[in-house]
């Protein structure tokens, strides 16, 4: 089996008329994402959680010179949209073309399941039930009769375990005995005598534009009454608007059956029955693994230890992050620096002028070298070990304990996701916004990400503090407690500008949502190192070292144009002397900040370059050595501390920037954006520098 993919936009799909189209579609967190993965061999994710895209994805494999390719939808509960990435399945199904949509189902929750699949197979839809997570439902003692189940559902139903290739080569298999096969039937539920006499009126004024079993569906969903849906398919079909006055006729002689929500509760009835059934198909050996995981959730969830339990799951991570990547950055920063002066060697062979030397080694390469040096050992680290929180189930957790705050700032409880993938990157947490339906709580959750500290920022905040508020012995233990404080302190002030924010120039009340409690599952280490590698950690390094590069060489510029034997770079840094001074900070700081914003993780060394009069970005030998440096020209503990909170506190980086402005559309909300986090940390740094001179 081969495989190729490529991503695809929402809508305006275009395939060869030679290749099967499949959706692939299932509630969040079934593994539906894990088996497109496996058989397209992309390292993709499509969800509802961040650092996944509400848009679909693509991809393609060949069996016996057939091209299947596989659309993977977002995780939905329902095909009655309530969501933009429930919209986006329900579109899909409803009015793209598509020869067979695969349902996948969790094993271990196959009841909460149904309730999609059975709407599925209403479609009309060639449907293909696919069970997995087999393998799970084998270790909590669940036995599943898949051939009482395909009776019953009266569709092609295979078992799976996402990661055995057996399971997928009959789940190929299957695919391409489904799509020969073409079982398209939308009569496998029958409603009563009178919606079924309704229904056929409404198809045979639909049939006059096409005859599908869709046609069935369509009346259904008509007569529900939900007006957007009803424009969609009525553009759909291009119906004449004598037609839908015909339709709507139709509608309002069956009044009573919308009132009384007929319909509905017979769709409920129908569920129902099938879920009733479900005690033929599922056999429950033993509960003790499930019971074991309610005690778990219990406690991860409490109210008294939830909250706590996360902390110090943060906590660890941090410290694991600080420890582990000490000693790699260094020889990573050693390894690039040697390879730097090689080059720097064979441009002077090959008698390059001084100035484009100069330009390229100690303005562009000694840029990149410090980026990657500094940002790829804790990447490396960091993404990993959060996207295994992730894998095991316990980040929706972290979502839920904290939903109830985020909830009484009056936004959405969604915002605490996007929030976690701010961690990481903060173009990627506003980009992950997306996932929260409300524009205004949108807003909200784009407007603050940048008051958690990205992964840029870390080894800054990281170095201040091992320097100036952790010495002595068990310091990287300091280190982390103190990180874990200060993240702390930007979750709370992301909650505080946000219940700013809603009860004043965005007010509102929050919107509920369901959030989706997966079942815990062992890890696949291996996989999630790969997929955290590539997915994450290359990406945000790619997206720093794209503007390093240039910020390299705008500051050598500016360290080298020379004028009255001071270059403009002293003379910018002189000017800022006294607006930094009222906040606790000097010119050079303020400089680097400005300076760095094309990426937070260039600050550090633009101030070590700046005081030491150098021609170019400097490295340091140790922190023992920049403390030293630092003290030397004016620092102390207020200085240390006001450069900490702005540093966490501060405008975000170019990428987040234009980011912001992408996803609102909006020249001021991009401005409210940079102006909000830089007001806030200066208003801080400015009490603290008041204190400071009456202490």
């Amino acid at each position: 089996m081969n495989s190729t993919g490529n991503n695809l936009l929402k809508k305006g799909f275009n395939y060869n008329s030679d290749e099967h189209v499949i959706a692939l579609i299932g509630n969040p967190n079934v593994g539906k994402s894990t088996i497109f993965n496996a058989l397209t061999g992309l390292n993709q994710h499509t969800g509802n959680w961040p650092g996944k895209t509400v848009e679909s994805a693509s991809g393609s494999y060949f069996y016996n010179n057939n091209k299947y390719t596989l659309i993977d939808l977002p995780g939905t509960y329902s095909l009655e949209a309530s969501s933009k990435e429930e919209e986006v399945s329900r579109d899909f199904i409803c009015f793209e073309k598509h020869a067979l949509t695969i349902v996948v189902l969790d094993a271990t929750m196959l009841e909460r399941n149904l309730n999609l699949a059975t709407q599925i197979i209403e479609t009309g839809d060639n449907v293909l039930i696919c069970v997995n997570l087999m393998d799970e439902a084998k270790k909590r003692n669940i036995a599943i009769d898949l051939k009482k189940m395909q009776s019953i559902l009266k569709v092609p139903v295979i078992g799976t375990c996402a990661n055995d290739k057996k399971s997928l080569n009959k789940l190929i298999k299957l695919v391409e005995k489904s799509c020969e096969e073409k079982n398209y039937n939308s009569k496998k539920f029958l409603y009563d005598k009178e919606i079924e006499d309704v229904i056929e009126k409404m198809e045979k004024t639909l049939n006059k534009y096409t005859e599908n079993d869709n046609n069935r569906f369509f009346a259904l969903k008509l007569l529900e009454g939900n007006p957007s849906f009803n424009k969609q398919i009525y553009d759909y079909l291009n119906i004449k608007q004598t037609d839908k006055e015909i339709i709507e006729k139709v509608i309002t002689n069956c009044n009573n059956y919308l009132k009384t929500n007929k319909i509905k509760d017979y769709q409920y009835k129908m569920i129902c029955s099938v879920v009733k059934r479900n005690n033929e198909i599922v056999k429950k050996v033993s509960n003790n693994t499930n019971m074991a995981i309610s005690k778990i959730d219990k406690v991860l969830t409490s109210k008294y230890f939830g909250i706590p339990l996360m902390i110090m799951f943060l906590g660890i991570i941090l410290w694991l992050t600080i420890s582990g990547s000490n000693y790699p950055s260094s020889l990573l920063s050693k390894l690039l620096f040697y390879i730097n002066d090689l080059i720097s060697e064979f441009l002077n062979l090959i008698h390059t002028p001084s100035v484009l030397h100069d330009i390229i080694i100690n303005g562009i390469l000694k840029t990149l070298s410090w980026v990657i040096a500094v940002m790829l050992p804790p990447m490396a680290i960091f993404f990993p070990l959060f996207t295994l929180l992730e894998d095991s189930g316990f980040l929706p957790r972290i979502a839920f304990n904290l939903d109830k705050l985020f909830n009484k700032a009056k936004c959405h409880g969604k915002q605490a996701l996007s929030m976690c993938m701010g961690f990481g990157c903060n173009a990627c947490g506003v980009v992950g916004a997306r996932i929260i339906d409300s524009p205004r709580e949108r807003l909200i959750g784009i407007l603050t990400n940048a008051f958690v500290p990205c992964n840029g920022r870390f080894p800054g905040l990281i170095a201040i503090i091992t320097m100036f508020f952790a010495v002595g012995s068990f310091s990287n233990f300091k280190s982390a407690l103190i990180l874990t404080s200060i993240i702390i302190i930007s979750i709370i002030t992301t909650l505080l500008i946000s219940k700013l924010l809603s009860s004043t120039i965005l007010k509102g009340m929050p919107s509920s949502f369901v959030l989706e409690m997966p079942p815990y599952r062992k890890p696949q280490i291996k996989k999630v190192i790969i997929r955290s590698i590539f997915d994450r950690t290359l990406f945000v390094l790619g997206r720093a070292i794209s503007v390093a590069a240039p910020a390299g060489l705008v500051i050598w510029l500016l360290s080298n144009i020379i004028i009255n034997q001071n270059s403009i770079l002293n003379y910018c840094t002189e000017f800022l002397n006294p607006i930094a001074n009222l906040f606790g900070l000097d010119g050079t700081i303020l400089m680097a900040f400005i300076l760095g914003f094309p990426a937070n993780e260039i600050v550090i060394p633009i101030m070590i370059m700046s005081y030491m009069k150098t021609t170019g970005l400097t490295d340091y030998n140790s922190l023992v050595e920049l403390k030293s440096l630092l003290i030397s020209n004016g620092w102390t503990i207020k200085t240390a501390l006001c450069t900490l909170i702005f540093m966490l506190f501060h405008f975000p980086c170019s990428t987040t920037i234009l980011t912001i402005k992408k996803e609102t559309n909006s020249k001021l909300w991009t401005l409210v954006a940079f102006l909000l986090p830089t007001i806030v940390g200066l208003l801080i740094c400015f009490i603290i520098n008041i204190i400071f001179k009456l202490i």
